[in-house]
């Protein structure tokens, strides 16, 4: 890609604007934060900072951003921030994406925010299911500890049964009669926690109501033929879809009762 002005990468944003640059970044934050020492979160802050003005997009060169930190009195290094950038590849939460000079030469790069996805070892459709151990009857207290531990440590994944109790038992059933897997199960709730943190109006069973159409319709889209490579990113977009239009029907109708 050829070096330019900022303006030149808007079409690399992901997002609608800078509210919902902010919302995914905090989203991120919450699986991420711990991730990074506090030097390394310095350099991440600094380079969402340099982001705002093309929503998620930030072509400002390293040193740039370096001394931007220094001058705020938050001293880091360059490998500091190059190691920073590595951690977030790593995670799917930025992109870095290579430019060139107008004679062929590499430029400084463009780095690109991802829209937030659920960090899961259990990302795909294909779920494994538990794999189920007998533990003998009849053994000593210390023997049936021994074997029960190892039992747990052969069982791939446990089932449903195991969710936090934190999950709704009418989602958590309806979940296992697909993936009958703990961390699913738990996962897809936690798409919901996230997604309607700030709506102080919406009660448990609103979240649960919210929980089980969307989880309809990832089936629903499922069975009509549709790829889905990440069950959680794909959940994700379809209960933002949702709330995104329940908010428009809540102006539109408020708008006619002004108007009225």
């Amino acid at each position: 890609m050829k070096a330019g002005n900022i303006e030149q990468f808007k079409h690399l944003s992901q997002f609608r604007d800078l509210k919902d640059f902010n919302n995914n970044i905090e989203q991120w934050m919450i699986d991420l934060k711990q991730k990074f020492t506090k030097s390394e979160l310095i350099a991440l802050k600094r380079l969402i900072r340099f982001s705002a003005k093309v929503a998620g997009v930030c072509n400002a060169k390293i040193q740039t951003l370096v001394s931007a930190c220094h001058e705020a009195g938050q001293e880091i290094s360059r490998s500091t921030f190059e190691r920073m950038l590595r951690k977030a590849k790593q995670f799917g939460l930025v992109q870095v994406i290579n430019t060139f000079k107008g004679d062929g030469k590499q430029s400084h790069n463009v780095y690109v925010f991802q829209r937030y996805q659920i960090v899961s070892d259990s990302s795909t459709i294909d779920v494994p299911m538990q794999e189920t151990i007998d533990v003998p009857k009849e053994t000593s207290n210390l023997n049936f500890k021994t074997s029960n531990q190892n039992n747990i440590k052969r069982t791939k994944a446990l089932d449903g049964s195991f969710a936090s109790s934190r999950v709704p038992k009418e989602f958590r059933d309806l979940v296992k009669c697909f993936w009958n897997d703990y961390k699913v199960i738990e996962e897809l709730w936690k798409v919901i926690q996230i997604q309607t943190y700030y709506l102080s109006y919406y009660s448990q069973q609103d979240k649960l109501d919210l929980a089980i159409d969307s989880f309809k319709q990832l089936i629903r889209n499922i069975k009509q033929g549709r790829k889905v490579h990440n069950i959680f990113g794909y959940y994700w977009g379809i209960v933002g879809a949702i709330l995104d239009r329940e908010y428009e029907n809540t102006l539109h109708e408020m708008y006619e009762e002004y108007a009225s």
